[in-house]
């Protein structure tokens, strides 16, 4: 028998996909949102559940509150904000509209997608909601890609709160953050830049994130590389670090 269903933001390429086919096989039926049409249909032909394609700019706060009206009258036990995308560069060359989309999508969507789908679920007291941030939203700050370390930061910092809130509350709602390191997707491209480190495949990124997430692990970070980095970090004192960080990312412009 069909579980309830599973939305996936962003599900158009890379992690997206990725969620797609792991939660597929979970049993759960899906809704695959992104702005990519075809990219979407092919998706659903390769998935063996019933999928709703819902077909959204998510940066667009009108676009969001469509989609959960589209969605009320279904059960939703699985919300995955996905969607989202970064970009390097000198901050005063970036264009303005770059980053303030940026902000729009990866902080107000996902703020507003996952108020909206919470209420839904705390009145049944179950259900997951799985933010997908960023290592960079645990580190002090990041140089060359400041904007987007900073909508990191938030996406941790809003679900890490809403977690407590809910724990608080004895709820049996989850919610969670993954905060992979570099990824093979998409990303790189969109975001003008090319990782130091070796990026993980977006199958294994997403397929430890699920499996956390269903362990209601709060703070996911796939790799222990990652893990360390992020556990040394707090030994540096912020300014030195951020002058680390600062070389690092500009190598990534300036190849």
């Amino acid at each position: 028998m069909s579980k309830g269903y599973a939305v996936i933001t962003g599900a158009s390429s890379g992690i997206g996909a990725e969620f797609s086919k792991r939660i597929a096989k979970e049993g759960y039926r899906l809704v695959l949102v992104a702005r990519r049409r075809e990219r979407l249909e092919q998706l659903a032909q390769e998935l063996d559940t019933e999928c709703m394609i819902l077909i959204a700019d998510l940066s667009d706060v009108d676009e969001c509150k469509r989609i959960m009206n589209e969605l009320n009258s279904i059960d939703i036990d699985v919300f995955i904000n996905n969607a989202g995308f970064g970009y390097c560069g000198e901050t005063l060359t970036i264009e303005n509209e770059t980053e303030l989309n940026m902000i729009d999508l990866n902080v107000k969507a996902m703020h507003l997608l996952t108020k909206l789908v919470l209420d839904k679920m705390i009145d049944k007291n179950a259900g997951y909601v799985l933010n997908v941030a960023s290592s960079a939203g645990l580190l002090p700050a990041g140089p060359y890609m400041s904007a987007y370390y900073a909508t990191k930061a938030y996406v941790t910092s809003y679900t890490q709160g809403v977690a407590e809130e809910l724990r608080r509350k004895h709820s049996n709602v989850y919610i969670g953050c993954l905060c992979p390191g570099p990824v093979d997707t998409e990303f790189n491209k969109v975001a003008n830049v090319e990782f130091a480190l070796k990026g993980i495949s977006s199958s294994y990124c997403a397929n430890y994130a699920i499996t956390q997430m269903f362990k209601k692990k709060i703070t996911i970070v796939p790799t222990f590389k990652m893990k360390a980095l992020v556990f040394f970090a707090r030994f540096l004192p912020t300014k030195l670090y951020i002058k680390i960080a600062a070389k690092q990312q500009r190598k990534k412009i300036y190849k």
